[in-house]
């Protein structure tokens, strides 16, 4: 499986317009060479330059029809109804996409990876959901997984 964005390439730097000091809406990602028997996709954003920690999530989401497209500029919400009908869970504690928008004392470039799961089924999780639980909940339904790094500094 493969998951490329229609924004950046994969480990190029990801677009102002997507970030927390542009409009920060979600990059389009598409996905192909799913697996057959793909219900639903996951994905999962997490910096992963972030100091003190392993990494730091900045977008959950499940339950995304599995035809190989997750549009851009998704709506804030727990549930989304259009332009795709998916659940978000809580990333920095709302349940939206956050982009990159790293504090004014970090200066590195960060890396930031967009994981995408196909999944077997759809999950029954609470929107109130973060990284972790959404992780634990996907043990055993993940046919295959894909990632895309994009990078983005305060310069």
């Amino acid at each position: 499986m493969i998951v490329r964005s229609t924004a950046f390439t994969d480990n190029g730097v990801i677009p102002k317009k997507y970030t927390g000091f542009g409009e920060d809406i979600s990059p389009e990602l598409v996905i192909s060479g799913a697996p057959e028997g793909t219900v639903s996709f996951a994905v999962t954003l997490d910096d992963l330059d972030v100091p003190f920690r392993n990494c730091f999530s900045h977008w959950v989401m499940w339950n995304i029809p599995a035809d190989g497209i997750i549009p851009g500029g998704l709506p804030k919400g727990a549930v989304i109804c259009k332009p795709v009908n998916a659940c978000q869970g809580k990333a920095w504690g709302k349940n939206c996409y956050r982009g990159p928008k790293p504090p004014v004392f970090i200066k590195k470039e960060h890396r930031y990876l967009f994981t995408v799961y196909a999944l077997d089924c759809e999950l029954g999780i609470s929107a109130e959901s973060k990284r972790t639980a959404l992780l634990e909940a996907m043990k055993g339904y993940i046919l295959a997984e894909a990632g895309l790094i994009g990078r983005y500094g305060r310069g």
